[in-house]
């Protein structure tokens, strides 16, 4: 009986996380502001096949490392589909994640615990909202968290080396995913410190020789992108390739983390992110300090280890003025583990199902409310929704979405009542996620995409003609079928519309420019331009040859902004 249960509750809660995180996938494109960047390029390994030098358009992308635009080519090429290919990745990191803080829980305390623990990280915002995206932070999630995985294994329950040796080749993926990896291996401080204190269970065995063999599988896993990618670039003759070298190993990294140049925010930055972004698990906040307290006054290392490493995080990311909400993403399952013994006894307390049934009522009234108000109230917000997102299926089918949302939380608040008021709260936080992928993903995909502008205007320029795109995102690039002629991204917008007249001199009968509004400048006659249509709040205006000023060269005063500003989305 007992092994039946167990099977049953851990695959409910296999059944739920991929209803979860999975609903809506394949209705939809990549949408900013990262997902059509790395969609992109990963579309551009596959048509090139040059996986080693990630491409954006005709120029080197060294923003981030390649492992996730690896893992979408790669998904493309078995499945052939790239609304489910581009975010299979998350998924599939998301699901891991949630089965290493399961196994850790269970190992370190027990199957109960263990199931506590990924319940509750699985409801988190950040971390369902995040797992509902191409984005790199779910894959270096997942990689800290393996790592994090190896090395609590061998530190409380070992010695196990293969988990050690784990640990440490998880973190070394994870640095090639996204240079915060590294991080993980920072879990070896607090244990150094328990061994320090003759903490018990906490044990580093640093005699044995194996236990050195360690920052060899870290470093065996970084060779695998660093060594051909260094041997490529460093042979090969254009200058660009070592410009990329310097981007992606120095300015991207230590660079970005000592001066910091976007997302400047105060120290408590982080602090705000949690209490609201980490919802509903911080809610047990009150109730788990003073216990985590209690505890660490027994020396518990299993609460000292998650706990210092997850202190430790954010005071690294606390450190330079940039922050972003996501850069705290990997210690959430660590946080989750560390609550998970304790929320048995927490969600029993009428205080703790109080906030349960509080929070599920502001999501499931704050829905119903929005989506009543716009069905029946002004209409002046659908006018500003068209006006600025080009959202051409008006507010009415947004309305009814946000209603539904609100409805299926009043239900569940209904049906479990306040005696099961954390059900009832899961129960909504389910119905508004699976309603936002299954009716909010096609709802939203044609403005935010960017699909419906670009077969817009593919049908205005006709089969035969060219489309070149000046100013442009990353997703009118991958919306054009066939891909589109670009003259850089980074590239400032003046040199782009002069490349781009140039480039439409050569056939002005039959070629095109598509140009974002701000970089029209004084050489487009907009009497004879065409609006193509708005997406992601932008106007984006096709070009004939017949609209371009005669002798007119574009300055750069013509432009109100740069090809690397920063998306809305």
């Amino acid at each position: 009986m007992l092994k039946t249960r167990a099977s049953r509750d851990f695959w409910l809660l296999a059944f739920t996380a991929l209803l979860v995180i999975g609903a809506g996938l394949g209705l939809r494109d990549p949408w900013p502001a990262d997902e059509p960047r790395f969609a992109l390029v990963a579309k551009q390994m596959v048509e090139s096949g040059d996986w080693l030098f990630p491409h954006r358009g005709v120029e080197l992308y060294s923003d981030k490392p390649p492992m996730l635009m690896w893992l979408q080519a790669a998904a493309y090429t078995v499945l052939r589909e790239w609304r489910i290919a581009f975010l299979l990745p998350s998924l599939l990191a998301s699901l891991g994640t949630l089965w290493c803080v399961y196994d850790l829980g269970r190992r370190l305390w027990t199957r109960r615990v263990g199931l506590y623990a990924a319940w509750a990280l699985l409801f988190a915002l950040q971390f369902v909202y995040q797992s509902k995206k191409a984005q790199i932070d779910p894959l270096v999630t997942f990689w800290i968290t393996l790592a994090n995985y190896g090395l609590l294994r061998h530190l409380l329950l070992g010695p196990n080396w293969k988990m050690w040796w784990l640990g440490w080749f998880a973190a070394g993926l994870g640095t090639v995913t996204k240079g915060v990896g590294v991080l993980a291996l920072v879990m070896v401080v607090p244990a150094l410190f328990a061994v320090w204190r003759d903490w018990p269970r906490v044990r580093l065995h640093a005699r044995d020789a194996r236990f050195w063999l360690a920052p060899l599988a870290f470093a065996a896993a970084a060779a695998l992108w660093l060594v051909p990618m260094l041997s490529a670039a460093l042979s090969h003759p254009d200058p660009a390739y070592r410009a990329y070298l310097d981007d992606i190993l120095f300015n991207q990294t230590a660079n970005r983390y000592a001066r910091s140049w976007d997302h400047a925010q105060p120290p408590w930055y982080f602090l705000g992110v949690m209490l609201t972004m980490w919802l509903p698990p911080m809610l047990a906040l009150p109730w788990a300090l003073p216990a985590w307290k209690r505890r660490l006054q027994r020396r518990d290392a299993r609460y000292l280890l998650p706990l210092a490493w997850w202190l430790l995080l954010i005071v690294f990311f606390s450190i330079p003025s940039g922050k972003r909400d996501v850069y705290i993403m990997p210690a959430l399952p660590m946080a989750c583990l560390a609550l998970a013994p304790l929320l048995p006894g927490i969600v029993r307390k009428l205080w703790l199902q109080r906030l349960a049934i509080s929070f599920a009522v502001l999501i499931a009234g704050a829905s119903l409310l929005i989506g009543l108000t716009l069905l029946f109230g002004d209409t002046a917000f659908e006018r500003r929704l068209v006006e600025q997102r080009g959202f051409s299926s008006g507010a009415q089918a947004l309305a009814w979405l946000l209603a539904a949302i609100g409805a299926w939380g009043a239900g569940s608040l209904l049906w479990f009542g306040r005696r099961r008021a954390v059900a009832a709260m899961l129960s909504t936080l389910a119905g508004l996620w699976v309603l936002y992928g299954v009716v909010g993903y096609p709802l939203l995909n044609p403005s935010s995409s960017a699909r419906e502008l670009m077969e817009n205007a593919a049908r205005r320029i006709g089969p035969h003609s060219q489309l070149a795109l000046v100013a442009w995102k990353e997703q009118n690039l991958l919306m054009s079928v066939p891909m589109a002629t670009t003259f850089g991204f980074v590239m400032p917008w003046p040199e782009q519309l002069r490349r781009g007249i140039e480039w439409q001199k050569q056939a002005p009968q039959t070629r095109w420019l598509l140009v974002q509004e701000p970089a029209l400048g004084h050489c487009v006659d907009r009497a004879k331009a065409e609006l193509a249509g708005l997406s992601n709040r932008r106007r984006w205006w096709l070009v004939p040859a017949a609209a371009i000023v005669p002798g007119c060269i574009p300055e750069t005063s013509d432009t109100s902004g740069n090809a690397v500003d920063v998306d809305p989305e």
